[in-house]
């Protein structure tokens, strides 16, 4: 039977008007998408809905960065009054940390979130978190639960860092550290265990490494990108599949008896490192007082990874580092400097009070220089930086 005319007009009206109110939320929630930000649709029922961003949100160290809630239910029935908002870190499967919790008026953060930890409160239904001076440990995964009387529902952020995953073994050498002396470590060298997710994305970026270290969750896996027989065999896949590489993994093994090396992820450096040349190479002891002569301190292993990956500090000249290592970072390589790859070179332990290098030094933010110009001073001649005699005829300039 034919429709009238009248009749076919308005339902081709009503579904033209149908079509746009579909496709309004869709685009509104790709466009806020490129923002992080996830559209909400009301429901009907009147419980609480949490939505948070897909994916993850990135920052760096020292940064500031939203990690995004918001939540629905029927205000009416209940008024937001009543609401509790509470962020935890999600620290090992079944273990949580407090981070953040605001019921009404009532905020308060906890821990090492104190001070840095507010609700953005953009408008009604907003629980996103803001989060300032970002660090290294607040890397990793964050719940985001909204309470009322007789209600939850919980949603999950995932906060990721900007950074570099360096290899570290000590001086005595390979395979000498249980997890948690992996974890002593790569604090020390300025930096925290790294994920395996971080792990899988250098090896992507070319990391290729062939002795086995300790991630944050307690494996122990290593990243080879050019496959070869001491490194698991032309014939093994890992993580990454195929047979010319992957991430090998050995599982999660023994964390208080096994040993093995660390793979450390450090981020955006909030100071500089600089290459120190004196007149004269130095001892390690020397190379200690000359950082000290310019307002700054020996270099750690993380610090030389993060100037190299993310400050492209590029330089063909080995220097001593904080834990008595000697290295150097090459952004563009040529063959005089180790190879057609870059990264950071390492000349291993060098013997402290026989071997003489340069040195490179970490000047933190706001600490002043006390040579300007590129000139410090220092004992050098009669072995005063190396540990001779301080004869004020030794003082002499040494240059950066």
């Amino acid at each position: 039977m034919a429709c009238a005319p009248g009749a076919l007009g308005h339902r081709a009206l009503w579904a033209v008007a149908w079509g746009l109110l579909l496709l309004v939320p869709v685009l509104a929630g790709a466009q806020r998408g490129r923002k992080k930000v996830v559209h909400v649709l009301e429901g009907e029922s009147g419980s609480v809905v949490v939505q948070t961003a897909p994916g993850q949100v990135v920052s760096h160290r020292g940064g500031t960065i939203v990690l995004p809630c918001r939540y629905h239910y029927e205000a009416a029935a209940h008024g937001h009054d009543g609401v509790r908002l509470k962020w935890t870190k999600v620290v090992d499967p079944l273990a949580f940390a407090d981070v953040f919790v605001a019921l009404g008026p009532q905020h308060r953060a906890f821990g090492p979130y104190r001070g840095r930890a507010e609700l953005q409160n953009d408008g009604p239904g907003d629980a996103s978190l803001v989060l300032r001076n970002v660090t290294l440990q607040d890397y990793g995964r964050y719940e985001c639960e909204v309470t009322n009387e007789l209600e939850d529902d919980v949603g999950m952020v995932k906060l990721d860092l900007e950074g570099v995953v360096f290899p570290y073994h000590p001086r005595g050498g390979r395979y000498k550290m249980t997890f948690v002396e992996a974890q002593r470590a790569c604090a020390e060298q300025d930096g925290i265990l790294a994920s395996a997710e971080q792990l899988h994305a250098a090896w992507r970026d070319g990391l290729d490494w062939c002795n086995a270290g300790w991630l944050r969750d307690g494996s122990v896996q290593y990243p080879v990108s050019h496959a070869r027989e001491p490194c698991g065999g032309t014939g093994s896949t890992g993580a990454g599949g195929g047979t010319n590489g992957g991430v090998r993994n050995y599982g999660y093994r023994h964390n208080a008896e096994e040993r093995y090396d660390a793979f450390c992820f450090t981020s955006n450096l909030p100071g500089r490192v600089f290459f120190l040349k004196p007149l004269r190479p130095v001892a390690l002891a020397g190379a200690v007082r000359a950082c000290a002569a310019r307002g700054a301190t020996v270099a750690k292993v993380g610090q030389l990874f993060a100037a190299w990956k993310l400050q492209l500090l590029d330089r063909c000249t080995a220097g001593w580092l904080a834990d008595g290592s000697a290295r150097y970072p090459i952004v563009n390589p040529r063959t005089r400097c180790g190879g057609p790859r870059p990264g950071v070179r390492s000349l291993g332990f060098p013997d402290a009070s026989r071997r003489l290098f340069g040195v490179y030094c970490y000047r933190a933010p706001g600490a002043p220089d006390p040579a300007p110009g590129g000139w410090g001073w220092g004992w050098a001649g009669g072995g005063g930086w190396a540990g001779g005699s301080r004869d004020p005829a030794a003082w002499t300039p040494l240059r950066v």
